[in-house]
């Protein structure tokens, strides 16, 4: 039952956290829905892309061009030294500044899709908008430090003065996504590693993804690509393009070793069903090529888009499967144009686009 409450009252028990975004009638939009905003922590650590951190900003500049074209777009920065630094690659890439906004916010890192805040929402209520800050630990205290990382989602809403949900339980944006409709798509092999919740049972987290995401239906695939430091984030496996649809990532050679891995949740995929108790339709994305640097496969994923208002923004590597690719993707967006932006440096800090952004709903 959901419960009707008063503005007010909703920081209050956001506070006092007795009471769960779901059961106030909040839930988690897909990202092809309208979004407010994009926010992004601007890259500053050196030990994220060791060796070519300086190769990055165009990349990253020309990513946030596309998104600034369809809605704003709000920037964590340490201080004025590091906004005029990102400024001054925004200008290089022709951005539309009057649609960026920056916070002194510092971070450990820049991937914002981890440790930012989850923004639900809930069209009918008084208070349209809350958010949720999950904890953060690096994935699986893999990269210490974090404490910065762990305060921006707070900071953020302060900043827009909504209520902030605290569930208590390591949780990352990267890990799990959603048709909008109350379905949600995650992996056993993170969600359920003894390195993010080890006192939580596989039941006790779908409560906290139904309490806290506002979804019914939780579907499970199973391990991640190659080179993940993630333990297998969904968002280079599988992700919604419509509220039936999704696009799988595929490995079509059996001596690669993605195929296994990749093969085994595409039949998954054509197993599971949605909320509505019908099956998904899926469409086939192919890996790009195995790419390595300094003797370590880099986690290169075309599934690891952003979908912004204006278009969608696909990591390419200069490979034979990214026009393929961006084809496929644009036969899944009609309303959006799909534009690819090279990541092959990016990737080396083992993420892309989707990795370093997160989407802010209306």
């Amino acid at each position: 039952m959901k419960i009707n409450i008063f503005t007010k009252d909703v920081f209050e028990i956001a506070n006092a956290g007795d009471i769960t975004p779901s059961q106030l009638g909040y839930y988690f939009p897909a990202e092809f829905a309208l979004h407010a905003a994009t926010w992004l922590s601007w890259p500053h650590k050196e030990a994220s892309w060791p060796g070519k951190i300086k190769t990055i900003f165009p990349a990253y500049a020309e990513f946030i061009k596309y998104v600034a074209l369809g809605e704003e777009v709000h920037i964590n920065v340490k201080d004025e030294a590091m906004k005029a630094f990102a400024l001054e690659h925004l200008e290089v890439a022709g951005a539309d500044l009057k649609r960026i906004f920056f916070h002194y916010f510092p971070t450990n890192d820049a991937w914002c899709r981890d440790h930012g805040p989850a923004f639900l929402i809930n069209p009918g209520a008084e208070q349209k908008k809350v958010l949720v800050k999950w904890d953060y630990n690096a994935w699986g205290d893999k990269y210490p430090p974090y404490d910065l990382d762990n305060q921006v989602p707070i900071k953020i809403a302060e900043f827009r003065n909504i209520p902030c949900f605290r569930p208590g339980i390591i949780m990352e944006g990267g890990s799990v996504e959603f048709n909008g409709k109350g379905t949600l798509l995650t992996s056993e092999a993170c969600l359920l590693n003894p390195n993010r919740n080890p006192h939580l049972s596989k039941k006790q987290i779908e409560e906290y993804l139904n309490g806290y995401f506002g979804v019914e239906n939780i579907l499970w695939l199973n391990d991640g690509i190659i080179g993940d430091d993630t333990d297998g984030h969904i968002d280079d496996l599988t992700r919604f393009v419509n509220p039936d649809t999704v696009v799988a990532m595929v490995e079509h050679n059996k001596a690669d070793e993605n195929y296994a891995p990749l093969k085994e949740n595409l039949d998954l995929l054509c197993k599971l069903r949605l909320e509505n108790g019908k099956q998904m339709n899926i469409v086939e994305l192919p890996m790009p090529r195995e790419i390595i640097h300094e003797d370590m496969r880099l986690p290169a994923s075309y599934a690891n888009f952003y979908i912004s208002n204006h278009a969608v923004i696909v990591p390419t590597f200069q490979d034979k499967n990214d026009d393929k690719a961006l084809e496929i993707l644009t036969s899944c967006f009609p309303d959006r144009k799909v534009v690819g932006v090279n990541s092959l440096d990016l990737i080396w800090g083992l993420g892309s686009f989707h990795c370093l952004s997160q989407q802010e709903p209306y």
